[in-house]
Parts: structure tokens; C-alpha cells; sequence
């Protein structure tokens, strides 16, 4: 009998589900992956290739070369030169030569055979780094290195550039110094070509100028090891080169053609190096500044400050102690520029633009006069204020108190302009604000108002906050808390010399002259300029003015004289008759500010010398020095324009 099979289905019920089921997230898996791979290998490809790059290749920075400064003429004050550091590697020295090459290489270079040592086991796991055994050869060590090559496997010398300042301390505190980047400006210039240990400027035109002298750095490109650096040494030519291993001993390639460095771009300044040095001889001896602007332009011709220093001890070995010194305020403190960031009152010289101001308010005409007996009182006053003469000027008018600073007619002066029409004046022609110098670090000084008493002794008494006309009295001769710099006063007398036009004192030549719109009318110009002729003048047969000792016969020279208080009146008098006496922190300072009419270019000039006790002994027979020198080194010929009556008939007198 046949037996007929069961009735079974062919397949499992919801077979084709999971059939389906499978393949759409298969498809889907695949076009994830599809879309995956192409976000990888097309969308983001350099990004990849980049950091596949970076694990495969090393980019090995070549520096460049600091850009080169130069003073007037084309003479050099910065350049780059050659500096050779000799390097030992260790895994090109047999082991059992290494104590006998480590001796030899101390011997040879003066340098201690236990630290070579020391430092090549510090290195044991990376026998193929460049060890530095001694930095900026001298000429006498690198010859004795070459000499002794044949006994010194894995010894050689690598030369890179060093900054050089070819004049020493000429001009140093302009130039500023280096030092090695810190990482506050390592951060602040990350999107530029600096890395830790780059020397960057610290100070002065250096630092200024930072980014413009730095340059753009160059590199190479080399294979790369997960241990293991990339190094440089130094070719037959001086070039830098890749080291065929690098520190662990692989082998390196070069992988693409070097990127040369990029030099920075050169400065080229206003100076006048010859006129620097001058003026930096003639303070050899003292304590001070001296500015000499082109009176037109505003250009620097000569910016002196002592005690000076020599910039290129930041950069050479074997000035640790003096670097040390310099850093920590040596005293007189050689870090600071006094022509810009020393502050100090400004004495008579401020009765320069206190006529001035006054002629332009019409307080007085050139006819106004006062009396002198000696003193000054206020109504009302309490005590007196003492001219510098205690016998007194008699009637004088402005023209005759320029000639002799007398005191009492800038009391008067003062207390009718006012405190409010002082300051304006004075910030007009920039006193007691920066005049704009293209160096870091210029001090604003300080001429005192009525709002800055007032926060100044906020916490005080309603009374002291007040300002009194005897606070206006002290600021009239430029005392009590006014300070200005060195270098405010000359553009100062800048402004008198070209007729009443501020001038921003600058350096690099690029930036070029930038004036304002006239400031003091040619009536002014004429009646200031007038009374600063006749204190230059000798007599007879007019009375010598006090600053006769700057006059140089055929010159047509302005100036006027100053002598700032340090101590007060009542300690001053404890040594009447005997000022050499007094002690040197509580002397005068003595100021004396110039300009030449008749010559081109016109110059402006300021001395000071700190505690000199008066600027007509101290300071004016220096700024005839460096008038002298300043026009009979450069030729100037006498300004085409020719001499106001005023002039003519000083000089027939």
C-alpha cells in the first residue's frame, strides 16, 4: 500500500520577511560605509592627508635672519654674524673612545671634562643628539677644534646667525636688547614664525620693531620615526642642512625641495650716528640727556642718554654678571633712556611756552611789564616767592624776562592766564603727554590742574583738594609737581623754531614728519623768539643773557636756560654761598633748550643734566658743542629765507 507524505510547507512562514529584512540593512550598511568612505577619502582628504603626513614627515624650521638696522647714510648699527657652537654626537663615537674624545673636546674648548660627561649619559638612550659642548666659539677655540677634527669623532662645529651691534654702546639704549621669548609672547604671536627659545626684542627699536626685523622662517621636510628627532648641522659652505640620522640614529630622507628662510625687513632710522657719539662724549662724564630734532620734520637726529650700555652683551657669552646687573637696576639705572622716560620738573625752560601762551591769550603784548624787587606776594599771601636774583630785575617786559628768567614776571604771568589756560597750552604743544616716539616705554610726565589735585586727595580734607593760586605760582616756573621729559622739551622748541607747528618726533624714516596746524601765531614766534636770542647774546652792549655760553659767533642761536629744584626752598638755603656742598641727590637739575634760525636743517635741542645745579654753567656750553660740531660736520648752508628785522638789528647790537 503507498503511503502518501504529509502536506508540509516548503519553507518556513517569514522566511521572505527576513529575507528582506537583511537585505535592505545590508544595502543600508553599505551605503553607510559607502558614504563614510567617501567623506574620508574625497570630502576630507587634505585634512587626512595632512595628519597621515604629519606621522610620516617632520617640517625641521630653518630661522632666518633678523632684519638689519641702520642709521643715516646707510651706516650699520645691527647686522647678523656667523656664531659657531661646537656639538658632540655621541653615536658617531665609538664606545670605547667616548671617555678618551670627551676628555679631549673639554681640554680643547676649556670646559669641564665632568660636565661633557655628564651631559652624553644624559643622552644614553638618544646616543645621536646634538650635545651643544660650548656656544659662540671664540676665533682661537674653533681653529683648535678644526686642528684636532681627526681625534674627534662625532665632534663638529654648527654656525648660526647672531645679532651683532657694530658700535658697542653707541646708541645702545635706542636699539634696546634680546632675550629669549617668554610664553605670554609666544601666545600672542602664535599665528606668526616664533618658537620657544627664538630671541625676540625686549626693548627699544628692537622691540618696536619686532615683527618687521624678525623675518619669516624657512624649513625642510624630512622623514619621521615614532622616536627619535630631526637635527641640523651645518655645511662646508655655512648652510644649514638636515643631519642624515637623527637623534635615536635612524636614517633620515629628505622628502621635498627646503623652503629658504625669508630675512626681516631692514629699519633705517633718522640718526645720525656721528652726532650720537658726540653727544653720548659729551655726557661721558655725567648724568643725562640730550635731544636733537630736525625742527621741521621732527626727525631724531641724536637721542643721548647716560649712563649707556652696550646691547650686545645679551647676545655674546661671558657677560653673565653685567647681564645680571643691567636687569636688576644698576645705579644710575643704565636701562633707562632718560631723553623719553626720564621725568623730571622742567624749571625756567617752561617759561617758554608760559610767554608764549600768554602772548596768545592776550594776557600781556610784548609791551607789558612788571616789577622785580626780588620777591613775589600774593594778596593776602602768607609768604613770599623769591626770584633766582634776590636783588631783583626791576620793570622788565616779556622779551627781557626770556633774556634773564626772571621769576617774578612769570608769577604775575601765571597767576592771570590761570591754571586751565596753562594746561591747554601745554598739552597743545604736547607737555605732559607722549609726543608719539616710536620707542616703548615713553613716559607722559605731568603738568598738575585743578581735576588731578582734586583726585589726587580725593580722601582728604575738601580744602586740600582745592587748587590755590600759590599752586598756580610754583607750576609758572615749572615746579612744584610738573614733570615733563627731555624729549617733550625739544619738540617744544621745535615748535618755536618752525614757526609754531607741533612736530611727533620719530625714528624710522619710514614713518616720515607729521605736523599740526599752527599752534602760536608769528606774532608769538617773533616776541619768544626775540627774548631766547637775547639770552644767548653775550653783550655788551647788551647785558649777557644766561645762556651766553651756548653763543657761537655768525649763528643766529635761541635758548633758554633752567634750573630745577630737587629739594625744598628752606633746605636749598641751608647751603647759600657754598652749592658744592649740598648733596649730589638734592642738586639742581640744569636744563637748557635751543634751536638754530639760520642754518638748514633747522635743529631744536634739549640738555639736561641731572643734579647739575644750573643749566647756564652745566648745560648750554654742551648744546654749543653739538650746535659746532652738528653744522660743521654736515655742511649746512645758511637758510635761504631771510633774517626778520628783529634778527638783523640783535645782530648789528
Amino acid at each position: 500500500m503507498l503511503i502518501q507524505p504529509k502536506n508540509e510547507p516548503e519553507r518556513y512562514e517569514g522566511v521572505e520577511t527576513r529575507v528582506q529584512f537583511f537585505g535592505v540593512l545590508l544595502l543600508a550598511s553599505l551605503a553607510v560605509l559607502c558614504v563614510r568612505l567617501w567623506s574620508l577619502q574625497v570630502i576630507n582628504l587634505s585634512e587626512f592627508k595632512a595628519l597621515a603626513d604629519h606621522n610620516r614627515v617632520s617640517q625641521t624650521r630653518l630661522a632666518s635672519d633678523r632684519g638689519l638696522i641702520f642709521a643715516r647714510n646707510g651706516v650699520v648699527l645691527a647686522d647678523n654674524r656667523a656664531s659657531a657652537d661646537v656639538v658632540f654626537v655621541p653615536g658617531d663615537c665609538a664606545e670605547e673612545r667616548l671617555d678618551t674624545v670627551c676628555a679631549r673636546i673639554a681640554e680643547i674648548t676649556s670646559t669641564s671634562p665632568v660636565w661633557v660627561k655628564t651631559e652624553v649619559a644624559k643622552f644614553k638612550h638618544s646616543p645621536f643628539t646634538q650635545i651643544i659642548i660650548k656656544r659662540d666659539l671664540t676665533k682661537a677655540d674653533r681653529i683648535r677644534v678644526e686642528e684636532h677634527q681627526y681625534e674627534l669623532p662625532g665632534v663638529t662645529i654648527i654656525v648660526h646667525p647672531q645679532r651683532r651691534y657694530l658700535h658697542g654702546e653707541t646708541a645702545g639704549q635706542l636699539l634696546g636688547y634680546l632675550g629669549e621669548i617668554n610664553q605670554n609672547e609666544l601666545d600672542s604671536w602664535k599665528d606668526e614664525s616664533y618658537s620657544m627659545a627664538d630671541l625676540v626684542g625686549k626693548d627699544g627699536l628692537e622691540r618696536e620693531y619686532e615683527h618687521q626685523l624678525h623675518g619669516k622662517d624657512g624649513y625642510m621636510v624630512v622623514t619621521k620615526y615614532a622616536s627619535g628627532q630631526p637635527q641640523l648641522i651645518t655645511d662646508a659652505s655655512g648652510q644649514p642642512r638636515i643631519a642624515e640620522r637623527d637623534t635615536r640614529g635612524h636614517l633620515l630622507e629628505q622628502e621635498a625641495d627646503p623652503v629658504p628662510p625669508r630675512s626681516g625687513r631692514p629699519l633705517r632710522l633718522t640718526l645720525d650716528l656721528d652726532l650720537q657719539k658726540k653727544c653720548e662724549e659729551l655726557l661721558s662724564s655725567v648724568v643725562g640727556a640730550i635731544v636733537v630734532l630736525d625742527a621741521d620734520t621732527g626727525a631724531a637726529l641724536a637721542m643721548a642718554s647716560t649712563p649707556n650700555y652696550d646691547p650686545g652683551v645679551f647676545v655674546t657669552r661671558g657677560h653673565d654678571s653685567e647681564r645680571a646687573d643691567l636687569l636688576m637696576g644698576s645705579n644710575p639705572n643704565r636701562m633707562i633712556h632718560r631723553a623719553f622716560r626720564g621725568i623730571y620738573p622742567p624749571g625756567s625752560v617752561f617759561k617758554v611756552l608760559l610767554a608764549a601762551a600768554a602772548l596768545e591769550e592776550g594776557i600781556i603784548k610784548p609791551g607789558t611789564t612788571f616789577f622785580c624787587p626780588g620777591h613775589y606776594e600774593l594778596p593776602g599771601g602768607s609768604r613770599p616767592w623769591h626770584c633766582w636774583k634776590h636783588s631783583g630785575h626791576g620793570t622788565v617786559n616779556v622779551v627781557e624776562a626770556l633774556t634773564f628768567s626772571c621769576d617774578v614776571f612769570f608769577y604775575n604771568v601765571g597767576v592771570k592766564l590761570g591754571v586751565e589756560r596753562i594746561s591747554k597750552w601745554c598739552h597743545a604743544v604736547g607737555l605732559g603727554e607722549k609726543t608719539g616716539l616710536d620707542l616703548p616705554g615713553e613716559m607722559p610726565g605731568l603738568i598738575p590742574d585743578t581735576a588731578w589735585k582734586a583726585k589726587l586727595y580725593a580722601d582728604k580734607d575738601r580744602s586740600e583738594q582745592r587748587w590755590y593760586d600759590g599752586d598756580t605760582v610754583n607750576l609758572s616756573i615749572g615746579q612744584g609737581n610738573t614733570v615733563t621729559t627731555p624729549l617733550q622739551c625739544a619738540a617744544l622748541m621745535a615748535c618755536i623754531v618752525n614757526g609754531g607747528y607741533r612736530v611727533r618726533p620719530y625714528l624710522n624714516e619710514e614713518l616720515g614728519p607729521k605736523k599740526s596746524e599752527r599752534i602760536f601765531s608769528e606774532s608769538t614766534i617773533k616776541t619768544v623768539t626775540e627774548g631766547m636770542r637775547k639770552c644767548v647774546q653775550q653783550g655788551p652792549p647788551l647785558p649777557a643773557g644766561t645762556g651766553r655760553l651756548a653763543d657761537i659767533e655768525g649763528f643766529d642761536i635761541i635758548g633758554k636756560t633752567g634750573s630745577a629744584q630737587v629739594a625744598s626752598q628752606s633746605f636749598q638755603e641751608k647751603y647759600k654761598g657754598d652749592e658744592e656742598s649740598i648733596p649730589y641727590e638734592m642738586r639742581e637739575h640744569a636744563w637748557f633748550v635751543a634751536g638754530v634760525l639760520d642754518r638748514n636743517p633747522k635743529i631744536a635741542l634739549c640738555v639736561l643734566v641731572e643734579h647739575g645745579l644750573h643749566g647756564a654753567r652745566a648745560a648750554a656750553p654742551y648744546a654749543k658743542e653739538v650746535i659746532d660740531y652738528f653744522y660743521s660736520h654736515n655742511a649746512a648752508p645758511v637758510a635761504e629765507t631771510a633774517p626778520s628785522p628783529d634778527a638783523a638789528a640783535a645782530k648789528r647790537e
